[in-house]
């Protein structure tokens, strides 16, 4: 059996993990643009200096010697002819498979800006390349601008910290980090990055850039006409999956990304996909597991996706630990919110009919253990007879008079 795989970040890497499980014997190709192995969640550690690029590799420094992978890297998939089960890569090289991966995740998207097409100082930041010019940014820039205010809008910003310059977050949504976060629990993220000089406008676009006569941007127009300084424009509001070479496929794709099932596959039987190639934003832990039941059903064993929220981030920043799980915004009255806010400490979880949809977790994450337990036994918040925030471990192991445990609220 010949596996090729296609992306070198999460959901790629732990499928060749979950491949050489059952498969000892089995070629394995990995095809990536990238030429390491590195953990796009920590880029704005290598900006800030805080870790080196050996420090970003999540996999073995030998990694393929020690799963038997013929790597090449820095090659790019062009074009895929499933029927003949031939991969076309760049360089007109073709590239038989078995089975395939498909796993090569996401780009910027570089919004259509009056005045951006003219200009030369500005970038996305998805990759390492991205991460090498910005290291060399604050030598020469002192104002830079980033538009999007999301996971990774933050982590830029984060890394821009302490590198004397200053930094404008700009975003159209209401307040930061708003599909994981409600109002309170950003109010908390919007106060401390004010505190470390960050410049915020929300509910607001980019209407313009202004450029002069050396294609440098230097004045940023905002929608509701205030203009911003801008030395550099780091571009990280939204995302587009890298599914261009599939447009003559056959493979079915939505119009977020390449569309497959619980199983990780696709239209066609022999084509499987992971990660942020489908559009839908799984998140790191998301992006691995889908590679890895993609990966065992490859391999000819019968594994389903079916135990992750569609949204579930894990974040610190600024020294603010933060847990997201699900729907946080209630999206109508049939929903029961619970909330805890006292000291530093905010806890919130939404429920509809029992089940709970999602929570929040900021400033404290140690009752997210009791909540994971609550969330796997399926139980019903609605028969829980003490304060939902009281309950601890010792409510899940009361023993019955046949010796098995049971919760009991």
């Amino acid at each position: 059996m010949k596996y090729v795989i296609i992306g070198s970040s999460a959901a790629g890497i732990n499928a060749i993990r979950e491949l050489r499980k059952y498969d000892q014997e089995g070629e394995v190709v990995l095809v990536s643009r990238d030429q390491s192995i590195y953990s796009r969640c920590i880029l704005h550690q290598y900006l800030s200096g805080e870790r080196t690029l050996e420090r970003l590799n999540f996999a073995e420094p030998d990694f393929d010697t020690l799963y038997n992978v013929n790597w090449m890297k820095g090659r790019e998939a062009v074009g895929l002819r499933p029927a003949q089960h031939i991969l076309e890569l760049d360089g007109k090289e073709e590239l038989s498979y078995d089975r395939l991966l498909i796993a090569t995740g996401s780009h910027t998207f570089i919004p259509p800006i009056k005045g951006l097409q003219e200009a030369e100082n500005y970038i996305g930041f998805r990759n390492i390349d991205d991460i090498e010019v910005l290291r060399e940014v604050p030598k020469k820039a002192k104002h830079i601008v980033v538009l999007g205010s999301g996971l990774i809008g933050i982590d830029c910003a984060t890394g821009f910290l302490h590198m004397g310059v200053r930094v404008a977050l700009v975003d159209f949504a209401d307040w930061l980090l708003n599909k994981q976060l409600d109002e309170r629990a950003a109010r908390t993220y919007i106060d401390a990055f004010k505190a470390q000089g960050v410049d915020q406008y929300y509910g607001v676009g980019v209407s313009e850039v202004r450029v002069d006569e050396n294609h440098q941007i230097y004045e940023i127009v905002l929608s509701d006409g205030t203009v911003l300084p801008c030395d550099y424009f780091v571009i990280t509001a939204g995302v587009r999956s890298n599914v261009e070479f599939l447009r003559d496929s056959g493979l079915e794709l939505s119009r977020f990304g390449l569309v497959y099932d619980e199983s990780g596959r696709t239209s066609d039987p022999d084509v499987y996909g992971a990660g942020d190639v489908s559009g839908q934003s799984p998140i790191w832990p998301a992006a691995v597991k889908e590679g890895m039941v993609a990966a065992a059903n490859m391999a000819g064993q019968r594994k389903k996706m079916t135990d992750y929220f569609a949204s579930k981030s894990t974040m610190s920043f600024l020294g603010i630990h933060t847990m997201s799980l699900g729907i946080v915004t209630p999206p109508d009255d049939s929903c029961r919110v619970d909330i805890y806010d006292k000291d530093g400490v905010y806890k919130k979880v939404v429920s509809r009919d029992g089940v709970i949809i999602g929570a929040l977790l900021q400033g404290d994450l140690a009752y997210g253990g009791v909540l994971q337990q609550m969330i796997a036994r399926r139980i019903d918040v609605t028969r829980v007879k003490k304060p939902l925030f009281e309950i601890d471990y010792s409510d899940f192991f009361h023993e019955k008079a046949n010796l098995e445990f049971a919760y009991e609220f």
